[in-house]
């Protein structure tokens, strides 16, 4: 074209003198705070400007005159990493006039032209990379081309944009895309399902220095820069960056007792502490992570590039190491866990992800929530990651699309095999629970604390016809599960169920163990109950109990404090494996069931004064009482919020027993709106000890 082979002719003057008429750039006006404003990216603590693409943004460039596009040649130019090409649209350059289109979609349009500055808006194209652009103005004279030098200030971060029908992540409710994009607080269930507990959580997206955080760990995992609009790369990059299993990524996982190198995973109170401490170190990783702490950073990276998340809890969650749908757990003769041939495990609960997009790489049915995981369990193509993987196609059994269905199939739908080895290394299957794994799945629900049950997104209900059509179909692609003919598993005429409960602040514990007779004849069953302590993954700590009894109806059994106390450290789990054998028939019947004794009834209270308002400075107070029964050493207490206050910490060397501590801290909140300030006790033997305080800041000009 004629302007192409002017900017070639006139590239070969490198020197000249301007006149007064030759039209040359003294500002770029970037509009930061109208930008972000439309952009809903005010929240975020940068100076610079940061939109969502597929949106238009404004931007303004001053000239010495007034722009005249009949005679004036200008280039726009926007950058992003060290070899800024075309074609890997690394490279966009817009030509300054009435129609502005790009071979890679971007669009612009004058908006003003008038005195010195023309006005534009900008619209970066609905799939283009995410990251950080810098922007450059060239003007092309007779006389040579002049390039705006390099300025940080007019450098601009482009999101993923849930708001742009035209973006792969589109949400259609604006509540949804507030909470799962916007809120910068979370709550993390755990627990078990009949003794549910949950915990604070700061994704903290938008402090100052995530961002570059969240840029840098695509940097360091070497991602190239022309895969950054693909959410399905990215997602499945972050996957295997969270954790530092094989790559060096940001978190160590650790799922002992010994925390002494680095920080208990329960210490944490969010995400921005980690990513900060990662990038400052260089990539070093930090200390210490388990399933929850990675899906509490795996979130911030999400919702930070503008991703909608959201962080899920698996109840009874399944680890599957041979690829099958079923959990096989070996006893011995006496009816015990043979924990040298068992490889499974069954977490008590495991917390991942789900991003929300839409899948060109699959039928679009399959479209929407997709789960993925960055706790290292199993490799996928050579990483310790998994996902994304569509959370409708595995509860249709469907697991032939990408990614890693299969084990997160196996994680909410696995069988409970139990064989019985004997002593000569004969094993043989003696029970089958269909139902244990995957009871209870939660998020947060939207624009609440509370809990809401997703499990019908994941499964159908058990026992049901499209829940045996979802089996089915998962092993005609593949899974395996084990089908018995042995009349002694199908004809078996009892059944039995265990319920566990804390009768008392002492931590006694109540087993009810009810065997129902389903035949005409007298059943008499011989019990035998294993008691121990587990970590959370189901992985036994201890055994400190093993009661048999003969029983036929109902028996209760108590199981004191004292008994278990010695074997309690850091965030434990009592679990109870009740193993029956019929004594008329030789069949044999099981249950178990879990209890979590998280904080030992520990209670940290967080409590609020002065006036709730932007520019108000206001007092936070955490208070602790330590009803543990033993003192506790070398206590640290994190206090942060989002918009509220950065991360503060406060050390005791000890708080004896009985004993209460306070710490009063001030904060003066910036921004309006629904915040919660959040802090965390942690010491060796007690762990996830935390409170909230949900709190409405109001404007500066607000009057009661």
């Amino acid at each position: 074209s004629p302007r192409d082979s002017l900017a070639r002719e006139v590239s070969c003057f490198p020197f000249f003198i301007p006149d007064a008429s030759t039209l040359r750039v003294i500002n770029l006006n970037m509009y930061e705070q109208t930008n972000k404003m439309a952009h809903r990216t005010n929240m975020y603590d940068y100076s610079n400007l940061i939109v969502r693409r597929g949106q238009e943004f404004t931007l303004g460039i001053v000239f010495n005159r007034l722009f005249n596009p009949q005679f004036d040649i200008v280039n726009i130019e926007f950058l992003i990493g060290n070899n800024p090409n075309s074609t890997k649209r690394t490279l966009i350059t817009m030509a300054l006039g009435e129609n502005m289109v790009e071979s890679s979609k971007w669009k612009g349009r004058v908006l003003r032209n008038q005195a010195a500055e023309t006005k534009m808006g900008i619209t970066p194209a609905a799939d283009c990379i995410v990251g950080l652009f810098s922007t450059y103005v060239t003007v092309i004279t007779s006389l040579g081309k002049v390039r705006t030098e390099r300025n940080p200030k007019t450098d601009i971060y482009i999101l993923f944009n849930a708001w742009n029908p035209s973006d792969m992540v589109f949400m259609a409710n604006e509540d949804d895309r507030t909470e799962y994009v916007l809120n910068s607080v979370g709550i993390i269930f755990n627990g078990t399902v009949s003794d549910k507990s949950s915990r604070p959580w700061n994704f903290g997206q938008f402090q100052q220095g995530v961002l570059d955080a969240c840029l840098f760990i695509l940097d360091f995992g070497k991602m190239p820069l022309e895969y950054r609009g693909d959410v399905v790369k990215v997602t499945r990059k972050a996957s295997a960056m969270i954790n530092s299993q094989d790559d060096n990524g940001v978190l160590v996982g650790n799922w002992s007792n010994d925390f002494s190198l680095g920080t208990a995973p329960t210490a944490w109170t969010g995400s921005a502490e980690i990513l900060l401490s990662y990038v400052s170190k260089g990539g070093v990783p930090i200390k210490y992570a388990q399933c929850w702490v990675y899906a509490g950073v795996f979130n911030t990276f999400l919702r930070c590039l503008g991703l909608p998340s959201r962080l899920i809890t698996n109840y009874f969650s399944a680890h599957d190491s041979l690829g099958s749908i079923e959990t096989d757990i070996v006893l011995d003769e006496d009816g015990q866990i043979d924990m040298n041939y068992t490889t499974d495990s069954i977490w008590n609960y495991h917390c991942w992800n789900e991003v929300f997009t839409k899948r060109p790489d699959i039928p679009p049915v399959f479209s929407g929530w997709q789960a993925v995981d960055a706790t290292p369990q199993e490799t996928s193509e050579g990483y310790y990651r998994c996902g994304p993987v569509s959370v409708a196609a595995v509860k249709e059994g469907e697991l032939r699309y990408e990614y890693d269905a299969s084990f997160v199939f196996a994680e909410v739908n696995s069988d409970v095999v139990f064989h019985k080895r004997d002593k000569y290394g004969n094993t043989e299957v003696v029970s089958v629970n269909t139902t244990y794994v995957g009871q209870l799945i939660l998020t947060k629900m939207v624009g609440s604390n509370e809990p809401e049950d997703i499990t019908h997104t994941y499964k159908y209900p058990e026992g049901s016809a499209e829940d045996k059509r979802s089996m089915r179909q998962a092993e005609r692609q593949g899974m395996r599960r084990y089908h018995s003919n042995s009349s002694s598993l199908l004809n078996v005429d009892m059944q039995m169920q265990m319920e566990a409960k804390q009768i008392n602040t002492a931590g006694d514990i109540s087993l009810t163990i009810i065997v129902s007779n389903l035949s005409n004849q007298v059943r008499t069953v011989n019990i035998t109950l294993t008691c121990k302590t587990d970590y959370y993954t189901g992985a036994t700590n201890q055994q400190f109990k093993l009661i048999t009894q003969d029983m036929t109806k109902q028996q209760v059994f108590t199981v004191t404090a004292n008994e278990y106390m010695e074997f309690i450290t850091g965030q434990p789990f009592l679990s109870f494996i009740a193993c029956g054998l019929i004594s008329e028939t030789g069949m044999k019947i099981h249950s178990c069931e879990a209890l979590s004794k998280l904080t030992l009834c520990a209670v940290l209270v967080c409590q609020l004064k002065g006036p709730s308002q932007v520019g108000m400075d206001m007092y936070v107070t955490v208070k602790f009482t330590n009803t543990a029964g033993y003192d506790l050493r070398d206590v640290t207490i994190r206090l942060e919020g989002s918009d509220l206050m950065l991360l503060k910490t406060k050390q005791y060397s000890n708080i004896r027993q009985g004993s209460t501590v306070k710490w009063t801290e001030s904060f003066t909140p910036q921004m309006p709106g629904s915040k919660m300030l959040m802090a965390c006790l942690d010491c060796a033997a007690l762990r996830n000890v935390c409170g909230q305080v949900d709190i409405v800041i109001q404007s500066k000009d607000y009057e009661d």
